[in-house]
């Protein structure tokens, strides 16, 4: 067995055991990939898809094997002999530099953007893990950095996973279908390796608390770190954003921020394999998201449950209520900082902030009163956690000091309900933590030397806090009320209190109004010219431009206005002139009438923003229709169908669906860069192919929350201010009121392509549990204490 003075031979052991945890994993990795092919087969799905499918199960049960046993063969190799992640066609990792400056294939880029993926989505489960082995590992070996090509780095198993299942056989197509199983599958082996390898050096007395503060640094000319600014990292935590995606000969310690100088793409589609690994190798780009938040809760968990066993469990009947001790000494620190806190209470209602010092010693004062007034173990360690995440909250740089006092004030609140409510350590959906996060988030995301926080949120906020304080015995109820209430206020203080979102805020809605209603009118002209003999090219003008017209009429005037019924007769006009005509008065009578229709027909389109060449284009086209009705050419409309016509067109909204059901949907809607003017940006155009991950994220952003946007040659704080039906359109609105519209596709583009980042990685609440669970994994003992 290895000690202390032979720390190298306690580095190898870590890796042999990390090794040797994921070589015994495969086998049930590659089982549950095949049940779960086999699951595809049986999901509807279009022919193609559906043979491709049956294809790959077929492939899969003759090769499932193979591939399991080139990835145990290649690790034990790797252990054996070291690591050479050269492929065929590549140079050696030793080899000159101008000899790694080489063209490479279509294939190889694939592979790599596929093993890239997987290394991800491993990273983004087991990042914390890693990064508490990168720490004892280069302790124990005397390093500042562990070698790019370390059996323990995340892209090692990644590229031997991906090589394997080449060797074995399979397509990298064939990938394609069972890669979420794949990278989830893989992310939870590694995870847990990484874990074993974690416990075994603790138990060797190697860090048994990792401090990460000496790998972080802050840019030259930068102060704290405000969410705006480059934060730059070293050491481990900068291995996720630069080394575990840079592709293969790029070095480790090299920072990617695009595709490698020195490689070019040949063949068709390279252009997209390109763009595919400049943002792979943005691994900031993407969010922890839902599943990271519960994966830190569930080590919490763990780690109290090995102390205090049955603590988390939600199942208790009847459910649990504080000690009659602990409910009188809650009782009695609230009310002392109730009249710690309005004894600094201006004469106009502002709070005086409180210094960070100050609230963290009284904090400390109150832990250790309210641990001596517990009854039991669970009711110690619960006061020991609540306070350890409001000691991180209360030290969070961005939160402004003149709202920290209020956070301040909802710990004994949030004791009272944890103590009964154990799930409030289980679940991020508790809804006194949304409550936290969701205030955190709206006033987290700027520099606040550079802004305040408006009053009419600092107010909510207070009002918030002091309903939760006047409502002791409801527990979660109370704070599911004011979450509510909350949100409430948010629309309304965006759309009518803040002067920098108000006037973007109206803008947005008549831009959503406009674009609904266009697409009710296209629905409904739709289905009345379905059996009547219009020509096409009056039937795609009056689909794609006039109904546009007529909802900018109905914004403006209102859908029975008499502009709006103007237009609506002279879509008529233009029908019934469109139709054959075969008779000398019937050509006299179009004649007569043609003057004043096309002067309609420009004044409608002037008014929904189509002007100069665009507009002489759309009446040359309608002309070229209108002529082919003096020729006989195009079908004659019955006079009791054009009576028909008339009065569908004159009850048109009577027939529209409801605002609800109308999707914004770029297939059938106008540019939404029509509505662009100096007031209101619209984003027609950047990002890439969002994936279905993407969009759904792009649907779960909260109004408040802030974001960094890289847009117009501008990278700066925005916040999310308003959100439409259904969430097809958001706007952004930064600081000094610049107003940016997305619809929801271009928005995920935006989020997948890293061009819209969270100005909080994660939210406060998840923050401040990882900040607690470091320190009970250094000091668990100070759960019973």
């Amino acid at each position: 067995m290895a000690t202390a003075a032979d720390p190298n031979s306690l580095a190898s052991q870590a890796r042999r055991l990390y090794t040797e945890q994921i070589v015994k994993g495969l086998a049930g990795v590659v089982n549950r990939v095949a049940t779960h092919i086999r699951d595809l087969v049986d999901k509807p799905a279009d022919h193609v898809t559906a043979q491709s499918r049956r294809d790959l199960r077929v492939e899969f049960q003759k090769t499932g094997a193979a591939w399991h046993q080139g990835m145990v063969g290649a690790l034990r190799n790797a252990l054996l002999h070291g690591v050479s992640l050269a492929r065929a066609g590549e140079g050696p990792v030793g080899s000159s530099i101008g000899e790694r400056f080489s063209l490479v294939d279509d294939v190889t880029i694939e592979r790599e953007i596929v093993s890239s993926r997987l290394a991800l989505a491993m990273m983004d489960r087991a990042s914390w893990e890693f990064t508490d082995l990168h720490s004892r590992m280069t302790t124990l070996e005397r390093r500042d950095e562990l070698e790019p090509q370390d059996l323990v780095r995340a892209h090692v198993l990644a590229r031997v996973a991906v090589d394997a299942w080449c060797v074995a056989g399979l397509k990298l197509e064939m990938w394609r279908d069972p890669q979420k199983s794949i990278h989830e599958e893989f992310a939870l082996l590694v995870e847990e390796a990484y874990h074993e390898a974690n416990r075994f050096l603790m138990s060797r007395g190697v860090l048994p608390e990792v401090d990460l503060r000496p790998f972080i640094r802050h840019s030259k000319g930068s102060g704290r770190h405000s969410g705006s600014g480059p934060l730059v990292v070293d050491g481990p935590t900068a291995w996720s954003a630069r080394t575990a995606f840079a592709p293969s000969g790029s070095g480790g310690g090299a920072s990617v921020s695009g595709v490698p100088s020195g490689r070019g793409f040949a063949g068709s589609g390279a252009g997209n394999v390109g763009e595919e690994t400049r943002l792979l190798t943005r691994a900031q780009s993407f969010p922890r998201g839902g599943e990271h938040a519960d994966q830190v809760l569930g080590r919490l968990n763990k780690l109290i449950g090995r102390q205090l066993p049955g603590f988390g469990d939600t199942r208790a009947s009847p459910p649990r209520s504080a000690s009659a001790g602990l409910q009188a000494a809650i009782g009695h620190a609230q009310h002392s900082i109730q009249r710690r806190f309005d004894a600094v209470v201006g004469r106009g209602g502002e709070v005086s902030p409180a210094t960070t010092p100050a609230l963290l010693e009284e904090l400390n004062q109150r832990k250790i009163a309210l641990k001596q007034a517990a009854e039991t173990p669970v009711e110690r360690a619960t006061i020991e956690i609540v306070a350890l995440l409001f000691q991180s909250i209360l030290t969070e740089d961005r939160l402004p000091a003149s709202v920290r006092v209020w956070f301040a004030r909802l710990q004994m609140p949030v004791l009272r309900v944890a103590v009964s409510e154990p799930d409030f350590f289980a679940t991020v959906d508790h809804p006194a933590r949304r409550l936290i996060d969701r205030m955190g988030a709206c006033v987290m995301g700027f520099d606040t030397s550079s802004r305040q926080v408006g009053d009419a949120l600092e107010i909510e906020i207070k009002r918030v806090v002091q309903v939760v304080e006047a409502y002791p015995d409801t527990g979660r109820r109370v704070f599911q009320t004011v979450l509510t209430e909350f949100e409430r206020f948010l629309e309304h203080y965006f759309k009518n209190e803040n002067e920098a979102t108000r006037k973007g805020v109206s803008l947005a809605q008549q831009v959503e109004q406009r674009e609904t209603l266009a697409i009710q009118y296209t629905i409904e002209l739709r289905k009345m010219l379905n059996e009547v003999p219009v020509q096409e090219g009056i039937r795609q003008f009056l689909f794609h431009t006039w109904a546009d017209v007529l909802a900018m009429a109905a914004v403006k005037s209102g859908g029975q206005s008499d502009a709006t019924k103007a237009m609506k007769r002279t879509a008529a006009d233009l029908i019934w002139s469109a139709g054959a005509k075969v008779s000398r008065d019937e050509r006299a009578e179009v004649i007569r009438r043609l003057p004043p229709l096309l002067k309609s027909l420009r004044e409608g389109m002037a008014q929904a923003g189509i002007v100069g060449e665009k507009q002489d284009e759309q009446i040359r086209a309608l002309n070229n229709s209108l002529a082919a009705a003096f020729t006989a050419k195009a079908a004659a409309i019955p006079p009791e169908r054009f009576e028909e016509l008339m009065e569908r067109l004159e009850s048109l909204e009577e027939l529209l669906p409801e605002s609800e059901d109308v999707q914004i949907d770029e297939s059938i809607v106008l540019d939404l860069s029509g509505h662009e003017s100096s007031e209101l940006e619209v984003v027609a155009s950047g990002g890439s192919m969002p994936t279905p991950a993407m969009l759904a994220w792009a649907r779960e952003l909260q109004v408040g929350s802030w974001y960094m946007l890289d847009y117009r040659d501008r990278n700066e704080a925005v916040q999310l201010a308003w959100l439409g039906l259904r969430r097809q359109l958001s706007l952004f609105v930064s600081s000094s009121g610049r107003c940016v519209l997305f619809q929801q596709q271009r928005l995920a583009a935006f989020l997948q392509a890293g061009l819209l980042l969270p100005a909080q990685e994660e939210a406060l609440t998840v923050r401040a549990t990882r900040t607690a669970l470091a320190k009970l994994d250094g000091d668990p003992a100070r759960l019973l204490n």
